[in-house]
């Protein structure tokens, strides 16, 4: 390597040091030894000094007049704390919990490792400081805090209710007309049912926290979850008129009937809470593919989008301070766990005067149906986690399936042509592969489901998971419940969307498609196509002509209805065109209708 490329080989390596170090939720400072002052600094570092200086205070002053307290109470300054000393004596220090403070009271508690770098001619050179903020921390501890003295206060009032009742009833002196010790065991039996509902809600929370949270689905009518919800809502002092507008038509949905009347019951009540007892809570659903998305609205006060992103948080927002109303973070918490496990999704949606609107999904009855039904549906398994591993081959052999579990993408795409899987299910994360390029590799071999594991729910990673081809995500933790109920509707989803594709070939020009060999071939030459690119071109052919809507593309050859996300399409269609031979400036096969969605031209349509 000669020293030109030496030298930018440094500076790529340093920029990729900064890049990672500017990245990580953790302070890091590099000290000179020699003189005791912060050589470096990087971005989460910088952020904790500016909570403690004022404008314009350089570190070095910061640290002038930064007093330390130590777990055990006792205060010193910068001469006096260990870290000083490490850094006069070279000696690393571990886990000290340390309190930044300054003197208006303003206070940081961090956790702090210090690590000593040599010099070449012997001796310490650097001392590398890590600072870790607590903040989030002690504020989960104070939220966790909160959150028994809530639980706390449900459960004084109804039991001093019933003691109060009880003491009433038992007093054998009173002469107590019949209709009145009639209404202290009415008060008494109402009171109980409450402490029972919240221990039920503890219970669920439980449950959720440790990933087993079961339902049970069966074939059930919207509708009547629905009435069975309000009128529960109207019986136990809801004072808001509910408004229904349900379509006739809408398909039956696969649902746990007393789960889902809990959820449809907890979100009156959180809309009644944001709204004035005047207004009407609307309660609509639609179908929306192989799923039903039922909504429950009402007009009131805008919920600001930085409370409204933790409303199905246990603990809610830290920072609300308990402004959007007692119980928004337990019960809609658990309507979360158990519309996932039910394979749905819900969310929530507020804006200037239009108050709060809550949506749920749920799967049709005919989604959750599996298409192989006379024997186990073979699952092919990859993450290179092996407890992750065997706890997924758990899961689903418990399930009824068929799994092959691995941990190497080769094997994976080997046993992918030699098995013939039904469905996949892989990890976003395997070293050294592209995820993307994992995924397309596994659609190339064979047409099947692929569910993605993750260990977050960012929206930038649903968002990578759905156009990479993939059918369907999976956030760990997770209940095994769910993961079956996501595979049933993904498998029933595919089933449902085979294209019924005509018997003679599409022919247009160059371009041939053979519909009964599934062959596609341009100049007699095979084309290359995955087996999504295929089905994409199958369609458009299938209806040449005609334009089709992204939602129909999504709905036919992905068997996902996700209306506003036509980037999935794109992607695979920029793809599907190169390997054509096309672009879009000079389109002679695929058309794009603007708005719309894409349209194959007929074979007839004039020269290509």
């Amino acid at each position: 390597m000669t020293p030109s490329n030496e030298a930018y080989h440094g500076v790529a390596v340093q920029q990729d040091l900064d890049a990672l170090l500017n990245t990580v939720p953790v302070g890091v400072v590099v000290f000179d030894v020699a003189t005791g002052m912060p050589r470096y600094f990087n971005r989460e570092a910088g952020r904790l000094v500016e909570k403690l200086a004022d404008p314009g205070q350089s570190p070095e002053d910061l640290l002038k007049v930064l007093t330390f307290r130590r777990s055990d109470g006792r205060e010193m300054s910068l001469s006096e704390f260990p870290l000083a000393q490490a850094l006069s004596v070279g000696e690393m220090v571990r886990a000290e919990e340390i309190v930044m403070q300054v003197p208006d009271g303003r206070r940081i508690t961090t956790l702090i490792n210090a690590t000593p770098v040599p010099a070449a001619e012997g001796g310490v050179a650097t001392m590398v400081v890590t600072l870790q903020d607590m903040t989030p921390l002690e504020d989960l501890a104070r939220q966790r805090a909160e959150f028994v003295a809530l639980v706390g206060r449900e459960l004084r009032a109804p039991v001093t209710s019933i003691k109060g009742s009880a003491a009433a009833a038992l007093r054998v002196d009173d002469m107590r007309d019949p209709g009145e010790t009639t209404q202290l065991f009415h008060i008494i039996n109402d009171q109980a049912d409450r402490m029972l509902d919240l221990i039920s809600d503890l219970t669920d929370a439980a449950r959720l926290d440790a990933g087993d949270l079961l339902v049970s689905p069966e074939p059930s009518d919207v509708g009547v979850l629905v009435e069975q919800a309000r009128a529960a809502f109207l019986t136990t002092g809801g004072r808001n008129h509910v408004c229904l507008d349900l379509p006739p038509d809408l398909p039956r949905v696969m649902a746990d009937f007393r789960r889902i009347v809990q959820v449809l019951g907890n979100l009156l009540s959180n809309a009644e809470r944001r709204s004035p007892e005047a207004v009407a809570i609307r309660v609509g659903a639609a179908a929306e593919g192989l799923e039903v998305a039922i909504s429950i609205a009402a007009d009131g006060p805008e919920v600001p989008p930085e409370h409204l992103q933790h409303l199905f948080r246990k603990f809610g927002d830290p920072k609300d301070g308990g402004r959007l109303g007692r119980g928004a973070g337990l019960g809609l918490a658990i309507c979360r766990g158990v519309v996932e496990a039910h394979g749905g999704r819900i969310r929530a949606e507020s804006g200037p005067d239009q108050g709060i609107r809550f949506t749920f999904t749920l799967p049709v009855e005919v989604a959750v149906h599996s298409p192989v039904p006379s024997r186990r549906a073979r699952v092919l398994v990859v993450d290179a986690n092996p407890a992750h591993l065997h706890q997924v081959r758990r899961d689903l052999t418990d399930a009824g399936y068929a799994v092959t579990a691995v941990g190497e993408p080769e094997q994976a795409l080997r046993l992918m042509a030699e098995q013939k899987p039904h469905l996949v299910l892989t990890s976003l994360v395997l070293p050294g592969v592209d995820a993307d390029a994992f995924v397309q590799a596994l659609l190339e071999v064979a047409d099947v489901p692929i569910l993605c594991l993750s260990d977050a729910g960012r929206d930038q990673d649903i968002a990578q998971v759905f156009e990479m081809g993939a059918d369907d995500y999976l956030v760990r933790p997770y209940s095994p419940s769910e993961l079956a109920v996501r595979m049933r509707a993904a498998l029933g989803r595919r089933a449902a969307a085979r294209p019924t594709e005509p018997s003679e070939p599409y022919i247009r020009g160059a371009l041939t498609i053979d519909f009964a060999r599934r062959l596609v071939t341009m100049s007699g030459q095979p084309l290359p196509l995955t087996a999504t690119e295929y089905g994409l071109l199958a369609e458009l052919a299938t209806h040449a002509g005609s334009a089709l809507t992204y939602d129909h593309l999504l709905q036919r050859v992905w068997g996902w209805n996700n209306p506003g996300n036509p980037y999935v399409v794109r992607t695979h269609l920029m793809r599907l065109r190169r390997k054509l031979g096309e672009d879009g400036h000079n389109p002679a096969y695929i058309l794009a209708e603007p708005r719309v969605g894409y349209r194959m031209v007929s074979p007839d349509e004039g020269p290509p």
